[in-house]
């Protein structure tokens, strides 16, 4: 919702405004000149306005008796026939979640855990510091040292006393009262890690961090300084950093008092600096959670700003962001052209911190623009760019001013063009004139080697139908790179190519730029190089596509117009992407255009997940897999290797089981290593999605049309839980009849059917459960029958199917079934059967990684009621795991890497 916020403004005053409105009868910090406090209200006065002859709609204005003016009792200030300006603006949060609070605060925990890893591995070095100190100590005159030690204990709690104060007379209460907060949770830290090592940490950790003082020979020195850590984190959060006077103050009273203590023997040096991190980062994470005190100006600062520059300002309204978070306001003038004002404040700058600490991570530094490291750096580097680009003749607006707004904010003043965004104009008010047009002014930027980076649908302005303008220069270059410039040119041709298609944004960057420039950037027409809005663009249009395809190809061949292999075409077709078909339309004016993508990416997202997941995996590994409890002194090696042999089995298997629903000739070695790979990828998803994710990419880079790739795993995935119920069924029979009334051993079989009757119960009677199950089975099971009746034609391909499908079962099952004896275990392999069927299916339905932690939970517990000891099921559990899932982990990552190499994956 929009208020309107109006504000008297003394004419003749030469005051700059302070970021935040202060209260009645508040001054505020560095003011300068005598003049009153311009008025700031959120109600309108009742100053009757005469409407003068442009403004008056046709009706005499109203005569002044009709308000009758309010009595005076004091003298007339001239400041009350000042006229009023109205800005019409959304009122700005009281409060802003910083990123850089985020940033301070993190950096301040890995400080923290730093100073215990080094307090626990550095015993030698902080032992010696402390020695040191120890020895030296008596050197200083005592009488010194008490008078140190007075005066800082002093001064540590008047310095917060003194700042108080001040804050509280500059009415500034909420920072006090945030600093009052943080104080608090800082003593509360402070006492919870006195207390942790004092009873729960390494004796290592107690010695760095904790000494008996030199007067005293019974009680430790507490870890944390309780009054030391408080003062720190009030002082930090009460704003100290931006005023210098009182961060020296502060500093020398904590560098004095912690010398104090420490040559009294009263602490330690890392103690001293878990002190001071502690009160650091306690505050930050506090301003972060609650938020600080908005100190962006607002459009009645502005107005003053304008005012100092010599403008003549007579209303505002906020018009809509640029991109990057910059504020705009269109304002008029009482004698002067209408004005565009891009407000740029701190807060600004810190927006989207991380997702461009990512970019930069990501991608070269051609392709990623460096950002400004401070605010008079960007002002500068905006006002250059905007410079340039008039210079160069290109249509874009004119800058005509730039000011300081404050110590955290600046303007910059440009002419107004009035217009439509691309994004606000209907596809058929897309002309190839008003796109020539924009061309040409690209071009004119390109050959000055001026960069735009920001072409997108925001950034073109149409004035009529004949001509646009280039608007948000701010993120452009100068002396940019031919890279540089090829990017731009990508970038506009898909911005286009959303709106009116391929064919008509290629031909109207050919008919201006010629084919040989529009040929260049066919390397650079990659996903990773556009800018954020433009990949979301992407992405939603290819899935609406695709979705639109398949849901006319569903119909067609409901009704008989179409053949499954036809829909499936069309599918295909609709699938591919944009990026595809403006590279189609390139190469048919350009045929000889280079194809390799441009190297744009320094750390592709693949490489950094197979970091994490090796690291995952090791950490999983030595916390989960303990030598105590497989109990290798106590393990039969010879039926250890034959799990071993029939785990290894199972990959072979699981190959059959892929290969006999596919009509196409797969190569069996390649298949193998495929679903070896697969144990890699179930580190980092579950294991059916990604054994389906992975199936699905192999068969397609082996040649196999997407919607048929899909439809074969779909028929495997299929036959697999038909084949899973059935020999759940048979085994459990078997199970059953070998029991001789003897019902323990027949309990998995009634867990197992309870269990899959409860979770089919479960789905039928859930709606949205319901139909998300339904909705993910008809895409994944989308013409699974069509290829049924394809593999009939050769039962060779469905014997090899259903055959891998019970090999592999029974290859798992002959694993767990040896693990077991391995530890001295008896029980039939059919009860080992209903045992793995039963509880691999109920641990797997929690979607963990590979299942880790309920798969093993749960065959323990299955094991346990098929009457098997604890003490035998749970290092067989263990090492069925440790053969079916971790040490397939590494031969899986190699496989992966070398497939990848092969493009098969």
């Amino acid at each position: 919702m929009t208020r309107t916020a109006d504000v008297g403004v003394d004419r003749d005053s030469d005051e700059s405004g302070s970021a935040v409105p202060p209260a009645a009868g508040d001054e505020p910090e560095g003011r300068s000149g005598n003049g009153p406090m311009p008025e700031v209200s959120l109600i309108k006065d009742p100053v009757i306005k005469t409407p003068t002859p442009e403004k008056a709609l046709g009706s005499p204005p109203q005569p002044p008796a009709a308000v009758p003016p309010a009595p005076r009792t004091e003298h007339h200030d001239p400041q009350d026939d000042a006229p009023h300006l109205d800005v019409d603006e959304p009122l700005l949060a009281a409060r802003a979640h910083r990123p850089s609070d985020l940033i301070r605060f993190l950096a301040g925990v890995l400080g923290i855990v730093a100073v215990f890893v080094l307090a626990g591995i550095a015993t030698s070095t902080t032992s010696g510091i402390e020695q040191d100190i120890a020895t030296n100590a008596p050197h200083f005159s005592a009488v010194l040292s008490t008078i140190t030690g007075l005066v800082s204990s002093v001064a540590v709690l008047a310095v917060p006393l003194a700042f108080a104060v001040e804050r509280l007379i500059k009415r500034d209460g909420l920072r006090v009262a945030d600093g009052v907060l943080a104080s608090v949770l800082a003593y509360g830290v402070s006492l919870g890690i006195d207390w942790w090592v004092a009873e729960g940490a390494s004796e290592h950790l107690r010695e760095a961090l904790t000494r008996l003082p030199l007067d005293s020979n019974s009680t430790l020195t507490d870890p944390v300084h309780g009054y030391l850590a408080p003062v720190i984190a009030y002082m930090t959060a009460v704003g100290m950093s931006s005023r210098p006077r009182w961060r020296v103050a502060l500093w020398v009273v904590v560098v004095f008092s912690g010398v104090t203590e420490l040559l009294g023997g009263y602490t330690t040096p890392l103690s001293l600096m878990l002190t001071v991190l502690i009160g650091w980062s306690v505050a930050y994470g506090t301003l972060y959670a609650i938020g600080s005190p908005n100190i962006r100006p607002t459009g009645q600062h502005l107005m003053i700003g304008l005012r100092k520059v010599g403008f003549t300002p007579d209303g505002a309204h906020r018009a809509p962001d640029a991109p990057g978070g910059t504020r705009r306001y269109h304002v008029t003038q009482q004698d002067g052209p209408p004005l565009d004002v891009h407000i740029i404040d701190r807060e600004q700058q810190a927006s989207g911190f991380f997702y461009r600490a990512w970019r930069r991570l990501r991608l070269r530094s051609v392709a990623v623009r460096r950002s400004p490291q401070s605010l008079r750096q960007a002002l500068e580097q905006e006002a250059l760019i905007a410079y340039a680009a008039a210079a160069s003749g290109a249509r874009a607006p004119q800058l005509v001013a730039t000011s300081e707004l404050g110590p955290d904010a600046a303007i910059l003043v440009y002419e107004l063009v009035e217009g439509r965004t691309l994004d606000e104009l209907a596809d058929e008010e897309v002309t190839d004139l008003v796109m020539a047009s924009l061309w040409r002014s690209v071009a004119a930027l390109h050959e000055r080697r001026i960069a735009h980076r920001r072409l997108t649908g925001e950034s073109l302005l149409v004035v009529d139908e004949k001509a646009g303008c280039l608007v948000n220069l701010s993120g452009g270059d100068i002396a940019a790179t031919d890279l540089t410039l090829r990017i731009d040119v990508a970038q506009l041709l898909t911005t286009f190519a959303l709106r009116i298609g391929p064919e008509r944004a290629v031909a109207t960057a050919n008919a201006v730029l010629g084919a040989d420039r529009v040929a260049q950037a066919l390397p650079l027409l990659q996903p990773v190089g556009m800018s954020r809005s433009t990949r979301i663009d992407l992405a939603k249009l290819t899935k609406e596509r695709k979705a639109a395809a398949r849901a006319r190809a569903l119909e067609q061949v409901a009704a008989g117009e179409r053949t499954q292999q036809q829909a499936e075409e069309d599918i295909a077709a609709a699938g591919e992407d944009l990026l595809s078909r403006i590279r189609g339309q390139i190469l048919q004016i350009a045929p000889e255009a280079p194809m390799e993508p441009a190297k744009l990416e320094r750390l592709k997202p693949k490489s950094l997940i197979m970091v994490i997941a090796l690291t995952f995996a090791a950490y999983l590994a030595l916390t989960t897999i303990k030598p105590a409890q497989l109990k290798l002194s106590q393990m039969n090696w010879a039926w250890a290797a034959a799990a071993l042999l029939a785990a290894a089995f199972s990959y072979v298997a699981a190959a059959m089981s892929l290969t006999g629903f596919v009509p196409e000739r797969l190569p069996f070695r390649r298949t193998v290593a495929a679903q070896l790979a697969g144990s890699f990828v179930k580190l980092v998803a579950p294991a059916a999605i990604g054994g389906i994710a992975l199936n699905t990419r192999y068969l397609q880079k082996a040649g196999i049309r997407p919607g048929q790739a899909v439809a074969s795993v779909g028929a495997s995935q299929l036959a697999g839980l038909a084949g899973h119920l059935l020999l759940l069924f048979s085994f459990g029979l078997i199970t059953g009849s070998q029991t001789n009334g003897d019902l323990s051993a027949s309990r998995a079989v009634i867990i197992g059917v309870l269990t899959a009757a409860v979770l089919a119960l479960v789905v039928a009677a859930v709606a949205p459960l319901r139909r998300f199950v339904l909705g993910r089975l008809r895409s994944l099971f989308f013409g699974v029958v069509p290829r049924m009746l394809d593999l009939m034609q050769t039962p060779r391909k469905l014997v090899t199917g259903f055959g891998g499908i019970l090999l592999l079962t029974l290859s798992f099952t002959a694993c767990l079934d040896f693990s077991v004896q391995a530890f001295g275990g008896t029980v039939s392999f059919s009860a080992v059967a209903v045992v793995f069927l039963t509880a691999n299916a109920a641990g797997s339905a929690i979607p963990t990684p590979g299942g880790i932690g309920p798969v093993e939970v749960a065959l323990i517990g299955a094991l346990t009621v098929a009457d098997v000891s604890p003490a035998v099921a749970t290092p067989a559990v263990f090492l069925y795991r440790a053969l079916t899932f971790w040490l397939p982990v590494l031969p899986g990552w190699i496989a992966y890497n070398v497939l990848q190499r092969k493009q098969a994956l």
